[in-house]
């Protein structure tokens, strides 16, 4: 290649134009110079700044992920003492972006640590908007303090399983148990059993309440079964229950030169069963059945009891109910059809003999309905209504009273519910019987039923119960007897295994066409020590009193009894 004469004069050109560049960057300042030629491909998201200098700049703050590292800036950038520097406005004192901390907004989107937590720690809830605090936070406690109410009179519960243990995670509360010293019960496949047995003895002053008291030493023995289902669907409930009440001695068959108006041997049996069970078709529809049975005697001082006999007849009612339960959103249907067989035993007198009691015998079949709406969750009010015929084996009775008769009720009420404190159900309404004979009135009257639970304390808890029943009678010129109950109950617990009961009970015997009236009253203390939950310890005081409006029919007895429950 040959030598051009202009080549010179372009290397010139070249130098000339180098150094007029380095000039105007020296007049510019070299910090400018730096941040335009190194921060100009700098590959993080703030665009042109430092992250020193991003006004959204990175704290100290735990939690966030760190920025990305300025390529040829040395991690902590040098004090700056330029004049240009000095002459912006100054910052206050708080760094930027101070207030966002762990949980507050984050502009940029930066990741945040998540919390480490123990094996079976609570997760905190989240927090309801940007810059609230969680309510779970961990600040040092795990578990909040209990108010002294919460394990007051407890047993004391050793540290690891009370979860108290200084570096051990803390342990899920269990459930309280509302009845430390109630039943457990067993499980055999699905369904939960209970039964329980109680064995008392003590003395009755009036066992036969006869005007004339005479006292005997008496005992009891009451076994109880309950067996429940816990399907997911359907349901099945067993609940029997029973008693056996003896005596240590026998009346004679003639007192006072007459023939004895109650039985010589006074034992007599006691005992109400029922099975149910629920078939739920679909959601809102379910078909149930109910098996039932009674058997029981006479209560003493009855005028339905025959005078001479050598022990009490015994009666047993088999019954049965199916019907379904229909849910129209709030509204509720329900229906059904019943059927029971009542029948007595013979009597056997002092004598030896025995007559029949076939003319007390008798079917009934009916039917009920019952329409509820709730209203609210604590309130369903309902009306409900009964029919039924009872037709009896023999035409007419001992006294020659044809006792065939048609009636039933007719009731409305109402189940509440107010916060847990007052729960139960109220209902009023009118019952009437016809019956067959002429000569028998027709037997009518009000109903009031009532079922009523208030929880007045932690310890003290009141019930009221009041029920009306149409029963039959075999006294000649009456249509039935009325009988209506009022029941108030209050047990307290002086301490978790010491229980007071204390009972009063009202009645009335209305025997519509005889004109005789009947008023019974009854209170009674209990007192129980529950020394496990297999074995209480239990002691009774009950006085009965009967007021009647027919010359020597009046009665009063009073019964002490100790015994034990066995259960499980």
């Amino acid at each position: 290649m040959g030598w051009r004469p202009d080549s010179g004069r372009a290397r010139r050109a070249m130098w000339r134009g180098a150094s007029a560049a380095c000039l105007l960057l020296g007049a510019v300042g070299t910090e400018t110079a730096g941040a335009q030629t190194i921060d100009a491909f700098r590959p993080v998201r703030d665009g042109f700044l430092a992250p020193q200098d991003s006004p959204l700049r990175r704290t100290a703050v735990s939690g966030l992920s760190d920025a990305v590292p300025t390529p040829g800036l040395p991690a902590t950038p040098p004090p700056v003492s330029s004049p240009a520097r000095q002459t912006r406005v100054p910052l206050p004192d708080v760094p930027a972006a101070s207030g966002a901390a762990d949980v507050g907004y984050d502009s940029l989107n930066r990741t945040r640590r998540k919390p480490k937590y123990y094996p079976a720690q609570a997760r905190p809830k989240p927090a309801p908007g940007p810059g609230t605090r969680p309510s779970g936070e961990l600040t040092g406690q795990l578990r909040p303090t209990l108010p002294p109410s919460a394990f007051a009179n407890r047993q004391p519960v050793p540290a690891a399983i009370a979860g108290t243990v200084p570096g051990q995670p803390p342990r899920k509360r269990l459930r309280i148990d509302d009845d430390p010293f109630g039943a457990v019960g067993d499980y055999a496949g699905p369904f939960l059993i209970k039964g329980a047995v109680e064995l008392s003895a003590g003395y009755d002053s009036n066992p036969a309440r006869l005007a004339k008291p005479r006292g005997m030493p008496a005992w009891m023995i009451a076994p109880e079964f309950l067996a429940v289902s816990n399907w997911e669907r359907h349901a099945l409930v067993a609940d029997l229950r029973g008693s056996f009440t003896g005596y240590g001695s026998t009346l004679p068959a003639t007192m006072d030169g007459g023939i004895n108006s109650a039985p010589t041997t006074l034992d007599r049996p006691d005992f109400t069963g029922h099975v149910d069970g629920r078939l739920d078709v679909t959601r809102d529809t379910s078909v149930a059945a109910q098996l039932r049975l009674r058997a029981a005697t006479d209560n003493p001082g009855s005028p339905s009891v025959q005078a001479g006999l050598a022990r009490y007849p015994v009666y047993t009612t088999l019954g049965t109910t199916v019907g379904f339960d229909q849910r129209f959103n709030r509204l509720q249907i329900s229906a059904g059809a019943t059927a029971d067989r009542t029948s007595y035993q013979q009597s056997k007198l002092t004598d030896g003999t025995m007559t029949s009691n076939d003319d007390r015998n008798y079917n009934q079949f009916g039917g009920i309905g019952r329409v509820s709406y709730e209203v609210t969750p604590g309130l369903k009010p309902f009306a409900e209504v009964q029919g039924n015929t009872r037709t009896y084996d023999q035409q007419f009775d001992r006294s020659f009273y044809q006792r065939d008769s048609a009636g039933g009720y007719a009731k409305a009420g109402t189940s509440f519910e107010f916060t847990r404190l007052l729960t139960g159900e109220l209902s009023l309404g009118y019952a009437t019987r016809s019956y067959t004979d002429p000569r028998l009135n027709r037997l009518q009257g009000f109903l009031t039923t009532a079922s009523l639970v208030w929880s007045a304390t932690p310890l003290t808890t009141a019930r009221f119960f009041s029920d009306t029943q149409v029963a039959e009678t075999t006294v000649a010129g009456a249509s039935g007897v009325l009988i209506r109950t009022y029941t108030v109950q209050v047990d307290h617990d002086f301490r978790r295994w010491l229980t007071g009961i204390g009972k009063f009970t009202f009645g009335t015997l209305d025997y519509q066409g005889y004109g005789r009236n009947d008023r019974t009253y009854s209170a009674e203390g209990n007192l129980v020590y529950k020394m496990t939950r297999s074995l209480w310890v239990k002691g009774t005081l009950r006085y009965d009193k009967l007021d009647s409006n027919i010359s020597g029919a009046a009665s009063s007895g009073t019964v002490v009894m100790l015994g034990v429950r066995l259960q499980n």
